[in-house]
């Protein structure tokens, strides 16, 4: 059986996107941050990891590209999960003040906290923050999922309270190995260029002159420096592909470097 390690506790939306990416035939493995995620399966202890990359509210996970940043590992495929965010408490919604969860979560349900004005409290998990609460006054409350309350034995107060019914997380599996091309793949980098005008340009440029579809391009600001930025792209193709290879090796000329996430079978958004 495969162990698949995630980030959080078990109840998390990542175990849920795992169990549903390798059909329920897996063990899953708890983790504290995404970088232990990662350096479970560098090690050895996991055979796959899963890291939450993306929400279609809240946009990036910053955490886990800082954390993917520095790992050897490869994205070998990818799933949507839909989310939906529950109010779990002991007590009555009206005596809530309090209300604990992950910051994207509580992110993604920000209307409602603001309407009900809530107190709120960053953790480590949406799952975990159930948890912490499990033993709490009735004033305080978690934001995680069904599947969260009914591990940790507490009721549901509110079903769906995210800010928008189209809440989908995007999650990447990571391995020490490859994949091998498909008809139907995506390819992720991280790269990062020098300050100067027409740098990123010239990046973008490549993708249009070898007429391969770019998906998404994203910044974040790197570590240990200011104003200074790593670039996420995707787009179409795999790096076995030969104009794929021809295009990276062309991108490398105009970066200060270039790492290559992984290659993966593009998945349905359902």
């Amino acid at each position: 059986m495969k162990k698949i390690s995630f980030q959080g506790e078990h109840g998390a939306y990542s175990e849920a996107s795992a169990l549903r990416f390798f059909k329920n035939e897996i063990d899953t493995m708890p983790c504290l941050t995404f970088r232990d995620v990662l350096e479970e399966a560098e090690s050895g202890n996991s055979d796959y990891a899963i890291l939450p990359v993306e929400n279609s509210i809240e946009g990036n996970v910053g955490q886990s590209f800082d954390a993917i940043l520095s790992s050897n590992l490869h994205a070998v495929g990818e799933i949507y999960l839909e989310v939906n965010h529950c109010l779990i408490c002991n007590g009555e919604i009206d005596e809530i003040t309090t209300v604990y969860s992950h910051p994207q979560a509580l992110g993604q349900c920000s209307n409602f906290i603001q309407e009900n004005s809530l107190k709120t409290v960053p953790t480590y998990d949406t799952a975990g923050s159930v948890k912490i609460i499990k033993d709490m006054s009735p004033n305080c409350a978690a934001i995680a999922s069904k599947n969260a309350a009914e591990i940790y034995n507490m009721p549901i107060i509110k079903e769906k309270i995210e800010n928008e019914p189209n809440n989908v997380t995007r999650f990447l599996i990571f391995s020490k190995q490859q994949t091998e091309p498909t008809s139907n793949d995506k390819t992720s980098i991280i790269f990062s260029i020098n300050h100067e005008p027409g740098a990123l340009y010239q990046i973008i440029k490549e993708f249009s002159n070898n007429n391969i579809n770019l998906t998404k391009i994203e910044s974040r600001p790197k570590k240990g420096t200011t104003w200074e930025y790593n670039f996420y792209l995707d787009f179409i193709g795999h790096i076995a592909d030969q104009k794929v290879s021809s295009l990276l090796n062309e991108l490398k000329k105009n970066t200060k470097f270039l790492k290559i996430i992984g290659s993966y079978p593009l998945a349905e958004l359902n």
